[in-house]
């Protein structure tokens, strides 16, 4: 602050732009002016400045060229950025309107894959195996049902459980 309270233009706050939607985006206060050196940042490079650091056969023009290139090709990414912006703004207005909620979409999807699933050659495979088996395993459960009830038949029909009834059968209770 200067003594009449205005902010001097030439005290800038070292930190760096953290807007991601800014073309100065990783660029100190001052725009393409890096805030240390005060040398001009070509096209908005992000940490570049144009000083003696040109790599081995490159020219200054060269450089310029493609600093400026560069510039352009994040500019055009921003630019992408807010387009992309304003549609995914506009498709969840137009879900609102629909009144397509997230859960509504994902009982959708749901049972969309489920369908997909059922229909499937796999899933038919399978489901004919396990109803091949499960009648197999019935046929079989009812077939040992049977030979347990006609052997238990034929063991109350011994005399040996006769005897045993006869016996049991003459303790009076009481």
């Amino acid at each position: 602050m200067d003594p009449v309270g205005q902010a001097c233009p030439h005290f800038l706050s070292l930190e760096p732009d953290i807007n991601l939607n800014s073309p100065n985006k990783g660029l100190g206060p001052t725009g393409g002016v890096d805030s240390l050196t005060g040398v001009s940042m070509e096209g908005g490079a992000t940490g570049v400045a144009a000083v003696n650091t040109l790599p081995p056969g490159l020219t200054e023009e060269e450089a310029e060229e493609l600093y400026s290139e560069l510039g352009k090709v994040e500019e055009e990414i921003n630019t992408l950025r807010q387009v992309l912006l304003a549609k995914e703004r506009h498709s969840a207005d137009l879900k609102r309107k629909l009144g397509l909620s997230p859960l509504n979409e994902l009982k959708q999807n749901l049972t969309k894959g489920w369908q997909d699933v059922q229909t499937s050659n796999a899933y038919k495979k399978t489901s004919e195996t396990l109803s091949v088996a499960g009648q197999k395993t019935t046929a079989a459960f009812s077939t040992m049902g049977t030979a347990l009830s006609r052997k238990l038949g034929d063991m109350r029909n011994s005399p040996t459980f006769k005897s045993f009834e006869d016996k049991v059968g003459n303790i009076k209770l009481g």
